[in-house]
């Protein structure tokens, strides 16, 4: 991916990151398998994370009917689902333009798409609905679903699943695995 968050020199690149934020592992593992649960061939998705506590707060009965209460939920975030992308937008063109409230800690994108192999992209052509026809006929195109998650605090994490390993035990995790995407997650929480 190139544009604005490639481009950012106010922070350190997302890649090389060693340490790893438990509570955003878990919950991008949690939006993975219910990610997972809807299937393929879904939408881009958008998540907002609170912190669980604040929900709680906020939403009494619905502490009452998770079972849940402040000492239980400390420390964990509770994704929250936002609404669908208008058809004729794409994740990465509205990323760069959200601004997420404080109350906002971090947040987490879901999206599909299809990978090519190394060296692949040296023939892809410059035309963006060729190089999607193209990548769509590649021999070696394999359909990825992608959670990306970021914290304020500049954590991130990833979760990828190939739809040719369609199973929990083959999703593929780690904190930088999407760069490009990371740094778009990330910019939706600066400010």
């Amino acid at each position: 991916m190139t544009g604005p968050a490639a481009e950012r020199s106010d922070r350190a690149p997302v890649t090389g990151r060693a340490a790893v934020d438990p509570v955003l592992r878990e919950v991008v593992r949690e939006i993975e398998a219910h990610a997972a649960e809807a299937g393929w061939d879904q939408p881009a998705r958008l998540y907002a994370l609170v912190p669980t506590t604040d929900l709680l707060t906020r939403e009494p009965a619905l502490a009452a009917a998770m079972g849940l209460d402040a000492l239980s939920a400390a420390g964990s975030l509770t994704p929250v689902e936002q609404e669908t992308l208008p058809p004729d937008s794409s994740l990465e063109t509205m990323l760069p333009r959200l601004v997420w409230p404080a109350d906002v800690v971090g947040c987490a994108a879901v999206v599909e798409r299809l990978v090519l192999p190394p060296g692949a992209d040296q023939t892809l052509p410059e035309d963006p609905t060729e190089a999607e026809r193209y990548a769509a006929q590649h021999p070696d195109s394999e359909e990825v679903r992608i959670v990306a998650g970021a914290t304020r605090a500049g954590s991130t994490y990833c979760a990828l699943r190939m739809r040719s390993h369609d199973d929990a035990l083959s999703v593929v995790e780690a904190p930088d695995l999407v760069p490009a995407l990371l740094e778009l997650v990330l910019s939706t929480l600066d400010g």
